[in-house]
């Protein structure tokens, strides 16, 4: 899978996208991040892909016409394995479901808004905007990152253990994962209060651990 990242501040993904289950799935070539520095699409010395809006406001817009001949770059830009994305506040809220839906994909480009927002003229050329959260972040290089993610790790051969996408919180719409447990079997904190791990989980009883698990999930 391929997924092509427009933004204006490129070096931003460096850190995250080399680092654990991203970096482990770029070397063995599960994936593939292009990310498209927006500035190299401006016509003009300066490099200017915003400006002031129509009607007048705070703010800048980022300019349609940079942003189109981004999108057209991409390779695979209207095939039907190809989807583009707009990061936005006002888009259909990202869910694991999402994540299973577009992991079937080829080719995902992600494009990343900025300052008060994207000329609506975009929406013509995108398939769907998207907002990770009821919240206003600077930019979408974070919601980039996180869609990625939670593609990247459901692609076969991701995962050390392929049940741990099945098993986890939101695989069913609306059920969260059941409470876990690791060494030490009994903590002590400073004021010398014990908390311990439930005996059904030291029992060796699968079939009642399993039920323990069922009964704990949380549905909100």
């Amino acid at each position: 899978m391929t997924f092509n990242i427009i933004t204006i501040f490129p070096e931003i993904f460096n850190s995250y996208f080399n680092e654990s289950i991203i970096k482990r799935a770029l070397e063995k070539e599960k994936i593939k991040i292009n990310i498209i520095n927006l500035r190299d699409f401006a016509t003009d010395k300066h490099k200017t892909v915003d400006d002031t809006p129509y009607g007048g406001g705070a703010g800048m817009l980022m300019k349609v016409d940079v942003l189109y001949r981004a999108t057209r770059n991409m390779q695979h830009a209207t095939d039907i394995n190809n989807k583009i994305i707009l990061l936005s506040a006002k888009g259909n809220k990202w869910s694991q479901q999402k994540a299973k839906k577009y992991s079937k994909l080829d080719n995902i480009t992600l494009i990343c808004g900025r300052y008060e927002g994207v000329d609506e003229r975009i929406v013509n050329f995108i398939n769907e905007e998207v907002s990770i959260g009821d919240y206003v972040l600077t930019g979408g290089e974070i919601g980039a990152m996180a869609i990625t993610d939670s593609i990247t790790r459901l692609l076969p051969g991701i995962l050390g253990n392929e049940t741990s996408a099945k098993d986890e919180s939101h695989s069913i719409h609306g059920e969260l994962e059941y409470p876990q447990y690791t060494r030490p079997e009994i903590f002590i904190d400073d004021e010398s209060n014990e908390y311990k791990v439930p005996d059904v989980l030291l029992s060796g009883n699968h079939a009642e651990i399993e039920k323990w698990r069922e009964n704990k999930k949380y549905t909100p």
